[in-house]
């Protein structure tokens, strides 16, 4: 399946030009229902606005996009805004950006210029993750050893699921699935084979880098 990067906590950025304000308002959002459920949220909260530009990217392969100018010039805002989104390889993401009109005309470059930074404000405030695909591992290993695996989990930014403490250690973790090989020598080396690991199938995590 490949890795994508997708918006996991939406977040909120701001830019003036001539004294609009353009409010950005992201959110993670996973069909078109709950993209559109958003937009209508937005345009309430913002009801007194001129304008609330909206534009959305869902599925790994950005297999539904949809943006509006709600009202600006065609052209000038959404188309702006959805090329911000899929510009930062941003999946799962949906912007509202909500212009208050200062008085004062931008003409076509100054609008796509001010929805374009506000996205990228937006953006700086919200939190992603990449996608990825990963293989869940089952380690089976004895008392003397558990401290140096997990020190060796720490070290390669790991940590286990699960952990059962019983007559024996099992841990159960997600390592990227090209990862998983290396991982399983790499710990039976550690353990000079006393680790028992034994793959339990792929699986899709999220990694935050």
């Amino acid at each position: 399946m490949g890795e994508c990067r997708i918006l996991i906590e939406g977040g909120q950025g701001e830019y003036e030009e001539k004294k609009s304000r353009f409010i950005a308002t992201l959110r993670p959002v996973n069909s078109i229902e709950e993209a559109s459920s958003f937009i209508e949220e937005m345009k309430k909260r913002y009801w007194d606005a001129r304008h609330n530009c909206s534009a959305y990217v869902i599925g790994r392969n950005n297999e539904i996009t949809r943006c509006s100018d709600d009202g600006e010039p065609s052209g000038t805002a959404g188309r702006p805004m959805l090329e911000v989104l899929t510009g930062a390889d941003l999946h799962n993401a949906a912007v509202v950006v909500t212009r208050y009109f200062g008085g004062t005309l931008l003409g076509t470059g100054g609008l796509v210029r001010a929805y374009t930074q506000a996205v990228k404000e937006g953006i700086a405030n919200s939190v992603s993750a990449v996608e990825r695909d990963g293989e869940r591992l089952m380690l089976g290993l004895e008392y003397g050893d558990v401290d140096r695996v997990l020190n060796y989990l720490k070290t390669n930014a790991l940590s286990p699921e699960s952990s059962d403490y019983g007559a024996d250690v099992t841990m159960e973790l997600i390592v990227a699935s090209e990862k998983a090989d290396d991982f399983i020598k790499e710990v039976t080396e550690l353990t000079a084979g006393r680790v028992l690991a034994e793959k339990m199938g792929g699986c899709v995590f999220l990694d935050k880098e």
